[in-house]
């Protein structure tokens, strides 16, 4: 199952981008024997002014067709580490070929996207900033396919 984060914004060279290609190459190098990846990114800015509406349209042409949804949004389901793996390995195994994450603006995801979504998911009571929340999600992808290879970096 391709992963593609879909996300609003771009992200400059520091310590932020460092993190999430160290993730992603984790999670490319442990994945891949389990059916999990690549995982690429797609950013996409609404240079426009339109908000959140526009952000809508360009991150729905980022995800591919048929792609289960997962939207990051504040008001979202919880989720331990081990559940929200066994949920990637409950799509790998139901056929599912592309995963699109998505991750919208300062003002968050349009209603409608969350609407589409299989799943919304919420990193926590918190508000994080923007690019917090694409290193917190790269990381739970790579402990995602830790626990389904039955690795050791998780320690629950």
């Amino acid at each position: 199952m391709r992963l593609h984060l879909c996300v609003v914004g771009r992200l400059r060279a520091g310590p932020e981008r460092e993190l999430i290609d160290d993730y992603l190459t984790r999670f490319d190098r442990t994945g891949r024997a389990l059916g999990l990846g690549p995982a690429t990114i797609t950013e996409v800015e609404d240079k426009k002014g339109g908000g959140m509406t526009a952000e809508a349209a360009l991150l729905s042409r980022a995800i591919p067709d048929g792609a289960v949804i997962c939207a990051l949004d504040e008001r979202g389901k919880q989720m331990s580490s081990p559940d929200f793996a066994h949920q990637l390995g409950r799509w790998r195994d139901d056929g599912r070929g592309e995963l699109a994450c998505l991750i919208g603006g300062a003002d968050g995801l349009d209603a409608s996207l969350v609407a589409r979504a299989d799943l919304t998911l919420s990193l926590g009571r918190m508000v994080w900033p923007h690019m917090l929340a694409r290193v917190m999600l790269t990381e739970q992808l790579y402990r995602a396919a830790s626990i389904l290879a039955g690795a050791p970096y998780h320690r629950a």
